[in-house]
């Protein structure tokens, strides 16, 4: 089986980019970069020092429900180009592990998938957990903050 990485929809960033309201119906900040630890989750690559960069509340999820997570995020200021989706490690994923977690066709988290996960191994976790008939995708998290990062799906 194979996997692919997806970024953050364009839809949503064009949605916080023209400045409507993030999960907590908050206007998003604007902020602009020093180069460190700053990863766009619509392009996932870092933004560059001396770029703009939002920050806001983002809720993964269609609904809420009581496993709808909402955290911070950052995204470019600026419209970037959507990653591509490919079953390649996202350039941003640069930390030493993440969590990686299985949620349901019903966007409930499967008990017993998440785990901190070195970020070598992340695909093969992934395609592990994907095997399985009763996870519909993954999101992979911050192993330290747990803060969104992507979601990612069976090719």
């Amino acid at each position: 089986m194979t996997i692919r990485f997806l970024p953050m929809p364009t839809e949503t960033a064009a949605a916080y980019w023209s400045g409507g309201p993030d999960a907590h119906g908050m206007a998003p900040e604007r902020h602009v970069s020093d180069g460190d630890g700053v990863p766009c989750r619509h392009c996932l690559r870092f933004v560059d020092a001396g770029e703009p960069y939002l920050i806001l509340a983002h809720r993964p999820f269609p609904a809420l429900q009581p496993y709808a997570e909402t955290g911070p995020i950052f995204i470019h200021a600026a419209p970037c180009k959507a990653h591509q989706p490919s079953d390649a490690m996202p350039p941003m994923f640069t930390s030493r592990d993440y969590i990686v977690r299985g949620y349901s066709a019903e966007n409930r988290i499967l008990y017993g998938t998440g785990a901190v996960v070195p970020n070598a191994e992340i695909p093969a976790y992934a395609e592990t957990l994907l095997a399985r008939e009763d996870v519909a995708y993954l999101h992979i998290r911050s192993a330290r903050n747990n803060c969104y990062q992507c979601r990612v799906e069976r090719a």
